[in-house]
């Protein structure tokens, strides 16, 4: 019988939550991807006795690695060229200030408040940001070889290698990775139907959640290009229309689920067998075995359902008669020009930058004061540790120091062991796979995976051999530390989990949508579908950064830990809405006008008092109205959130 730990050596609940591997498949294309273009660049380096040139060639291929994370062609041309082009120009401005001091401090310095800008506008400029601020960085900390424009012509090549590696199947595969992921959200709506009614409420929340991230991903990787092709190819729009067409299944889950029955196992199967069809790209006929619905909510799921197999078997879609449902994006020029908008004008977006560029330009400054070896390994510590929209601050320490000394162990027996020359590449090809491969199951297995390939990489630009991995460990610690106290401890904001407006602007969304669904003013179906859309999406992004919170140590993860139930009871409320909608339109008596305007009402409360709480308090809202109405479980979600809005002690 294995023996408990006594209660002092049990670790607390956020360190388990940061060591606690993701569970992921191996993405095996791009770890075949990431051996080629990192290895290869060092053995042309070699055959032409220009080892440091592959070095920096596959330094590049290592960016491209790292933004190597879509699945669609169409989008790995933005998500990896992208980064590259910034790449390019952090390498010049590094090279150009190297060994000049304190302008040197400066000017990465103010690199770093530009790129910790640009990374709040979304996830390319993100990596774009990351990169930028990376390779300005190398430049600054390294003797780049030849004229200014070879190091960045090297490195940008690497980073390219992976894109083209990546494309090389694109004609053969066109349009695979897209009906991929539009069948992956059909399987996740069957498994979604499959916990509707059957009594664990938790089952459906988790399956809700999944289809709403599967939603999200496969909006984004069909819309990506959508403003370029104004429905020109049929493949994306017969795509968005099997993708719209789902959406009303998705509506009517949560009807199915407060009914409390169970549906038929046959219905789950059939979606499971529509995915099968959209996922093979064939339309016809699939044969569907759908029961006779006896109830109301039971027609509403049928009524869904015939619909959606009508669009998938459908051989044609007219993209006339599709609505987008986030809305079709602008034009390229018009969002740049919204994103730099944006980002001048957001305090969010200062305050990251000021954050991220007071840490480097403390490092730079330390390093230029305390004499420390290849010192820019510091800041590249910083720059990964310090990406709040890649998840905790404090977290990606701990892990970055963990990772870090794992990565030194292989570092170690590759350096001592390995002959420096062609011995290399074989190792590297070995070793490169590993950052594909680990990098989904957290940011520590990341590390360890990466740290290796650097310091194998720096052993060639500096033949240290073991000698680089002491001062490598002291360094990372040293920028650890810095991004800890600099980055972490410092701000407020680290220490409050003031979460109360977004999830009050969920809220006051909600009580719209109320009345946008059934008030006097009610909008059509189209923007009422875009409403809805944009609520669970909003919802997705605060369960996300609560579920970052939750790594926190105390008083922050405990005070994430108290909210968190509130979270789930807006999520709640809002399936309310949608299932008296689905219940409406499917002979539903409709509530009064009067009835609508008092559950906004005690929406907007609800949403005032949750604003306004730095603690959870109790919420007063008059929870009266007919008995038998539609409305009647969207009142009792919103009791039980004011319920759960009441003290419980520390938070």
């Amino acid at each position: 019988m294995p023996r408990e730990l006594p209660i002092g050596l049990t670790p607390p609940d956020w360190l388990v939550r940061n060591l606690r591997a993701q569970p992921a498949r191996v993405n095996w294309p791009a770890a075949v991807r990431a051996a080629v273009a990192m290895a290869l660049p060092l053995a042309i380096g070699l055959a032409v006795d220009r080892p440091f040139y592959g070095a920096l060639a596959a330094m590049g291929a290592l960016s491209g690695v790292i933004s190597d994370t879509a699945a669609a062609y169409r989008v790995r041309i933005p998500t990896i060229a992208i980064p590259q082009l910034f790449g390019a120009v952090g390498v010049t401005v590094g090279a150009l200030v190297y060994g000049h001091g304190w302008v040197a401090v400066a000017a990465v310095t103010g690199v770093a408040l530009v790129s910790g800008m640009i990374s709040t506008i979304g996830a390319v400029a993100s990596a774009a940001g990351l990169v930028l601020l990376l390779t300005c960085v190398v430049g600054a900390g390294l003797p780049m070889p030849g004229e200014w424009w070879l190091a960045p012509l090297l490195m940008s090549g690497g980073g390219l290698l992976v894109l083209v590696l990546g494309l090389l199947a694109w004609p053969l595969r066109s349009g695979v990775p897209e009906r991929a992921a539009v069948a992956g959200t059909y399987r996740t709506v069957a498994e979604l139907l499959a916990t509707c009614g059957a009594g664990s409420t938790q089952a459906y929340d988790d399956a809700r959640h999944t289809v709403t991230q599967s939603l999200n991903q496969s909006y984004d990787i069909i819309l990506a290009h959508r403003a370029r092709h104004h429905g020109r190819s049929p493949e994306l729009t017969r795509l968005l229309a099997q993708l719209n067409a789902i959406i009303p299944v998705v509506e009517a889950a949560p009807a199915a689920h407060l009914s409390g029955t169970p549906l038929p196992p046959e219905i789950p199967a059939a979606v499971r067998q529509l995915a099968s069809a959209v996922e093979t790209g064939h339309p016809g006929p699939t044969g569907l075995k759908l029961p006779t619905p006896t109830t109301e909510t039971a027609r509403a799921v049928d009524h869904a359902l015939r619909h959606t197999a009508e669009v998938v078997t459908s051989p044609d879609a007219d993209p006339r008669g599709i609505d987008d449902r986030l809305g079709r994006p602008a034009a390229l020029g018009n969002r740049a020009a919204r994103a730099l908008r944006n980002v001048t004008l957001s305090a969010a977006s200062w305050r990251y930058g000021l954050r991220l560029a007071l840490c480097i330009g403390l490092a730079q400054a330390l390093v230029s004061l305390i004499p420390v070896p290849r010192s820019y390994w510091v800041a590249l510590t910083i720059t990964f540790v310090l990406k709040p929209d890649f998840g905790s601050v404090f977290s990606r320490a701990l892990l970055r120091a963990l990772g870090t000394v794992a990565g030194l162990v292989v570092a170690a027996a590759v350096l001592a062991q390995v002959p420096r020359g062609w011995w290399d590449v074989p190792v590297l090809f070995l070793l490169a796979p590993l950052i594909p491969a680990l990098t989904p199951r957290g940011y520590g297995y990341q590390t360890a995976a990466i740290t290796p390939v650097i310091l194998l990489l720096s052993d060639v630009l500096n033949r240290q051999g073991t000698a680089l991995l002491l001062p490598r460990l002291v360094d990372s610690l040293m920028g650890c530390a810095i991004a800890l106290v600099a980055g972490y401890l410092l701000w407020p904001e680290s220490w409050h989990t003031r979460v109360g407006d977004r999830l009050a602007g969920a809220v006051q969304d909600t009580a719209r949508y109320v009345e946008g669904a059934f008030g006097p003013d009610a909008v059509d179906p189209p923007a009422r579908a875009r409403m809805r859309r944009r609520l669970y999406r909003d919802l997705s992004a605060i369960r996300t950064e609560f579920q970052r919170a939750l790594t926190e140590p105390p008083p922050t993860g405990r005070r994430a830990a108290a909210w968190w139930p509130l979270v789930v009871a807006v999520e709640r409320i809002v399936d309310a809405t949608t299932a008296a909608r689905v219940r409406v339109r499917h002979g539903a008596t409709p509530p009064s006008p009067a009835e609508v305007t008092q559950v906004a009402l005690q929406l907007r409360e609800l949403a005032q008092g949750v604003r306004e709480a730095e603690t959870l308090y109790e919420v007063r809202t008059d929870l009266t109205g007919p008995a038998g109405s539609v409305l009647e479980p969207l009142r009792q979600e919103v009791a039980a959130a004011r319920a759960i809005a009441s003290p419980h002690g520390e938070s």
